[in-house]
């Protein structure tokens, strides 16, 4: 039995009963395996694979004969310590339609509690004196609305990976490295990314160029967010 002390509260690091988590590949001890695409290469300090010939994706040089990210070949964390995909051992991608929908219900659920707080204590966006509109009290409810979108994603995906419309549409976000559901120092970056900038400015440009992002990342499918935080969104069904 181990003699060390479990890891403290906040520490970033996965818990070791997270059923989420990746399990090494039989022979394979924890802490070894293809870890995350951010690692040194070669294993860090292992050095790198005798040479074969051939080019980058293999002796047949061939970019459809498995080399890659999603493939064998040189990427496929074998003895010469590349990493292998990241992704093996993870349920699918989620579609980046549900994401956005989502995204969308979050939005909705969290913007009915920030309109209902700012009317109860007498914030509006506007102010109206005749021909006068002022935004003096703008920045309170943006304020508002970031503590309150920041929270959310927060707790919820440091508790279970999801948020309320993850849940209900069948997806969560996991570590890139492990499958893991996300710390909550990486749940507040993440969520950080996302919506400070939603709630003070660019508000629907930010939404689209952030979220958007996912549609056209290769290999990942990762929005802004999700690269800061290092991490992806991953399908709970089937």
């Amino acid at each position: 039995m181990s003699t060390e002390p479990p890891p403290p509260p906040g520490s970033g690091e996965p818990p070791e009963d997270d059923p989420f988590r990746k399990q090494p590949p039989p022979g394979q001890s924890e802490g070894q395996g293809p870890g995350s695409p951010y690692d040194t290469p070669y294993g860090g300090s292992q050095p790198p694979p005798p040479s074969y010939g051939g080019g980058p994706y293999g002796a047949g040089g061939d970019p459809d004969g498995g080399g890659g990210p999603h493939g064998g070949g040189p990427y496929d964390g074998g003895a010469g310590g590349y990493p292998a995909d990241p992704l093996a051992g993870m349920p699918p991608l989620a579609d980046s339609g549900k994401r956005t929908l989502a995204r969308i219900i979050d939005m909705i659920l969290v913007g009915i509690v920030v309109a209902l707080l700012t009317w109860a204590f007498g914030v509006s966006e506007y102010q109206m004196d005749g021909d006068r509109i002022t935004a003096g009290r703008s920045f309170v409810q943006s304020l508002v609305a970031a503590v309150l979108f920041v929270a959310y994603d927060t707790l919820l995906i440091a508790k279970s990976g999801q948020t309320l419309g993850m849940k209900w549409l069948g997806m969560r976000v996991a570590n890139l490295s492990d499958g893991a559901t996300p710390s909550a120092q990486t749940s507040l970056l993440r969520a950080l990314v996302l919506w400070v900038p939603f709630a003070f400015c660019c508000a629907c440009i930010w939404t689209v160029i952030c979220g958007g992002w996912s549609y056209f990342d290769k290999p990942y499918k990762q929005g802004l967010h999700d690269k800061a935080a290092k991490t992806v969104v991953v399908s709970t069904k089937a």
